[in-house]
């Protein structure tokens, strides 16, 4: 049986994280190293960032929110969506979750996850996160058996109201999306 290969949490300071870097993907061509999304709310305000980083086994993401929606502090379900778009209202522009291989929603789910599927970040009362977390699920670029976030329709990260419960369908009580941001290459790195 296939090994799972799962999102992990990492939380970590911020420090130490510069620049970026080409790596080489296995047919010769150059993968993306990295990759930006600004976060947006609702009122269609940039009110945080998130930055991919292309590492040998998967992609690190570290995000940065100050003015969450004011009165959701907790726990907020986040996940990896399959179109670049934040263009209407409540976000699902986006589309649903990146999952070309029909997996089950839940990063506990025996089913699942499916390759849009992350960790749930913490939101202060104050409405900052600061928070990291590396999935094997997908690529930034090609050159990976894992979806690529910039692929033809590109991809997004999108915020819910309420935390992901990693088991139920079809995006385990996360309710509304509150954020979004389009994912999008760095200017100056190789694609």
């Amino acid at each position: 049986m296939p090994a799972l290969r799962l999102a992990v949490p990492i939380i970590l300071g911020l420090s130490g994280l510069t620049g970026a870097c080409a790596q080489p993907a296995e047919n010769g061509a150059a993968a993306v190293g990295e990759a930006r999304a600004s976060l947006i709310n609702r009122d269609r305000e940039v009110i945080g960032h998130a930055r991919f980083q292309q590492a040998p086994t998967g992609v690190l993401i570290t995000v940065e929110i100050d003015g969450a929606p004011a009165g959701n502090p907790g726990w907020h379900g986040t996940h990896l969506h399959a179109i670049g778009d934040c263009s209407n209202e409540d976000f699902t522009s986006s589309g649903g979750h990146i999952n070309p291989f029909g997996r089950n929603h839940g990063l506990l789910n025996p089913g699942g996850p499916d390759n849009g599927d992350l960790p749930n970040i913490y939101v202060h009362a104050d409405g900052v996160s600061r928070s990291q977390m590396f999935t094997t699920l997908v690529s930034i670029g090609d050159g990976s058996d894992e979806p690529a976030l910039l692929d033809q329709d590109g991809s997004a990260i999108v915020f819910h109201a309420n935390p992901d419960d990693h088991m139920s369908q079809p995006i385990g009580g996360a309710g509304p999306r509150i954020l979004c941001g389009v994912i999008e290459a760095v200017e100056g790195i190789e694609q």
